[in-house]
């Protein structure tokens, strides 16, 4: 991932900002025909769920300039997604519940370079996260990892 790649990701997130709660929608509805069992790790309100995906997507966007500082709160996310039922594989269902959802939400703004810059990001944070899912829920206490996004 490359500043340019970092810029369109930041600019194209800034397009979808104003309809969060619409792309909220759209995304679970994809994942869960993507992967319906997905549906069972979902406990609580999906419009709070898509709430705060949607803020920490935003976060995670918008700290892509402080790879250093961003890399362990994602990394104590997985581990805390480990206890929710999260298992490595429906990261990839995530990723094509993700691209999707872009794509129907930015409609022609979505090129082949924004999908490519976006590919790349959601490689780097999910790969971050599958790192943090082989970290015991114990041993996060502590990191100072204030973002709490539940699937």
């Amino acid at each position: 991932m490359n500043n340019e790649q970092i810029k369109l990701v930041q600019d194209s997130f800034r397009q979808v900002a104003p309809i969060a709660e619409t792309a909220a929608q759209l995304f679970y509805a994809r994942l869960f025909e993507l992967d319906p069992d997905l549906e069972l790790l979902f406990k609580g309100n999906l419009s709070e769920q898509g709430r705060k995906l949607m803020q920490m997507l935003g976060l995670a966007v918008n700290s892509l300039d402080r790879m250093e500082q961003l890399l362990p709160v994602v990394r104590s996310l997985g581990t805390r997604h480990v206890s929710y039922g999260v298992r490595d594989k429906d990261y990839d269902t995530v990723g094509q519940a993700l691209l999707w959802t872009l794509r129907k939400g930015l409609g022609e703004a979505f090129t082949p370079d924004v999908e490519e810059a976006w590919t790349n990001v959601y490689a780097t944070l999910a790969s971050a996260m599958q790192s943090g899912s082989e970290t015991p829920v114990g041993a996060i206490a502590g990191t100072g990892a204030a973002v709490t996004v539940r699937p």
